[in-house]
């Protein structure tokens, strides 16, 4: 059966809109009709089938023309309503029709259609009857024509792969373009498990609801008792506090667990991993707190974890291969994550941040030691509380020449070669960082002035320099490469990555081709070959940054070349063995 909303309104307006246009004259004055567009398909309570495993099936609705007896051109809009609405304004689904609004025609793919019904809550693999409209719009002037229509749903209810929290108990109020954003935890092969949690504050007497987008239309979900379900009541709780709340679309189920606080427990506190020091909760999913770190004595790193409620059931460790990345150690093995204790290479006061907001859990030290008062007169490098190295002064900068550092030992910098006089030490760990074979590796770093040790990442000639005046400082180091190529094919060449050997050594084994050429590398700041007029015939002997090439290979075969530097870079020496 069909049913007509008319509504027939004289155009004021001395400019009209987009959606009526005349090519001669657009005058809106005057008395003129806009006639109601006729239906043609789909019929009155004809059945729609929407099927998943055809989500792009399209679905055509057409009519006749609605026309302007002033002869403006009329432009439409296709809508889809709930049975017997009459607010236009705000339809489940609403879309311009073909050519831009020209044409008597428009198309609905059966996914759109089913997402659009499903966020006004009609239910999965069931029929409902809606209804139909086609909009004629002349300037102010829009008659309407409606018809009903039998939609059957996709089997199986859709479901977000995000979730927004927002309502009156919330740190963000009822405003949903804030809303915030829950954690969709994946499992061990990267695939969503529909399992979302957010780390928040709620207040009693107040609600909130969860959204699949912030915005609308969106999925709604309320509920009670830890069951969720779409559309809702809007869930409350009983004491105000920092909540994990947990969401499971599997199940349609959903917890609440009160934090009371996160706390630091490790070797860095006071009476250790026996030791509870809490953190406080400065809003949006953050906590945080300053206080004194301590490395135990004897040992290069301490270690510490965060600890909700002094539950050991609930700790937060560092992911293996992040620098500053947590997470749950009773999920981490479902999410096949690699976790561990955080480390803590130097003493000092920090102030702890423990970010679980977004997508991403985060920790964060930073030290709030000030830099030295004053720039000595010396610098020594110690190993082990013995000195290895003296700085050089330049201003403000002390320099040190490439030193053969190795991770696993403690360094220290005091003023005095003995140790007796000030200390400074470095919290960052020197040498981590991405290192692509044959590069120059270089990067920035603190220093402050008080007891500490520090270590490096891995065995290498680190050159290391300290600015007093900024309390900034820096450390270089290079790879090097065994460069090969044929005289006469520079482009062609290879560069064979060598391995570091400690102390002051590269060593790499190769196959070589008779006749071609010999260099070390590291592109392009170092280029150690024969001096002037050397022999570049022999396999070892001097080498100097910046000689020529060497070309010693009479017998294709495998070798292993090793080089030997000096603290410089400046000379070296090498060695070719056939294997």
């Amino acid at each position: 059966m069909k049913k007509y909303y008319i509504y027939l309104v004289v155009c004021l307006s001395m400019f009209g809109f987009m959606s009526c246009e005349n090519d001669d004259n657009l005058d809106p004055v005057g008395n003129w009709e806009l006639s109601t567009p006729e239906l043609i398909s789909p019929e009155d309570a004809e059945e729609l089938l929407l099927q998943e495993d055809r989500a792009n099936e399209t679905f055509y609705f057409q009519w006749e023309e609605a026309v302007s007896t002033a002869g403006f051109q009329v432009r439409y809009e296709l809508q889809i309503d709930t049975l017997g609405s009459t607010d236009h304004e705000s339809p489940i689904l609403s879309i311009t029709s073909d050519n831009n609004g020209k044409s008597t025609s428009a198309s609905i793919q059966a996914s759109a259609l089913d997402l659009a019904l499903s966020y006004a809550g009609y239910s999965a693999n069931t029929t409902s009857e809606v209804e139909w409209t086609v909009v004629a719009i002349c300037q102010d002037t829009k008659t309407y024509a409606t018809r009903s229509i039998n939609v059957t749903r996709f089997e199986n209810e859709y479901v977000p792969n995000q979730l927004f929290i927002a309502g009156s108990a919330t740190e963000v109020g009822s405003n949903i373009s804030a809303a915030i954003p829950m954690r969709h935890l994946e499992n061990s092969s990267g695939e969503s498990t529909y399992i979302f949690e957010a780390y928040t504050s709620l207040e009693a007497g107040g609600s909130f609801n969860l959204y699949s987008n912030q915005e609308l239309p969106a999925h709604q979900y309320g509920g009670g008792e830890g069951t969720i379900e779409k559309n809702g009541t809007p869930i409350t709780v009983e004491e105000s506090g920092q909540y994990r709340i947990t969401v499971n679309l599997n199940d349609h189920t959903y917890s609440l667990w009160k934090i009371e606080h996160w706390s630091i427990v490790g070797s860095v506190i006071p009476n250790a991993w026996d030791g509870d020091e809490p953190l406080e909760y400065i809003g949006g999913g953050v906590w945080e707190t300053t206080m004194f770190l301590t490395v135990p004595n004897g040992e290069t790193a301490g270690g510490f974890v965060f600890r909700a409620n002094q539950d050991w059931g609930y700790l937060l460790k560092r992911i293996q291969g992040t620098s500053n990345e947590v997470y749950m150690e009773s999920q981490a093995g479902d999410a096949g994550i690699n976790i561990e204790d955080i480390p803590l290479n130097n003493s000092g006061e920090f102030t702890v941040t423990l970010d679980l907001s977004g997508d991403t859990y985060t920790y964060n030290l930073e030290s709030n030691l000030s830099a030295p008062s004053e720039t000595p007169s010396s610098l020594f490098l110690l190993e082990n509380g013995t000195s290895i190295a003296e700085f050089s002064l330049d201003q403000d900068t002390f320099t040190s020449e490439y030193l053969p550092l190795q991770a696993g030992v403690s360094y220290s910098l005091n003023s005095a070669q003995d140790g007796s006089g000030t200390s400074y030490f470095t919290s960052n760990i020197i040498g981590a960082t991405d290192s692509p074979d044959g590069d120059s590796v270089a990067a920035g770093i603190s220093f402050v002035e008080g007891e500490g040790e520090f270590n490096v990442d891995h065995d290498q000639a680190y050159k290391l320099s300290f600015n007093f005046a900024s309390g900034s400082g820096s450390w270089q180091y290079y790879n090097i490469k065994l460069f090969h190529w044929d005289p006469n094919d520079w482009d062609g060449r290879n560069e064979f990555a060598m391995t570091y050997v400690h102390p002051m050594q590269f060593t790499t084994t190769q196959n070589l081709e008779a006749g071609y050429n010999l260099k070390f590398n590291s592109p392009w700041d170092v280029q150690f070959g024969t001096p002037e007029g050397g022999d570049n015939s022999v396999m070892s002997g001097n080498l100097v940054n910046g000689g020529g090439d060497l070309n010693p290979i009479t017998q294709s075969g495998s070798y292993q070349a090793t080089l030997n530097f000096d603290s410089t870079y400046s000379n070296a020496t090498f060695e070719i063995t056939a294997e």
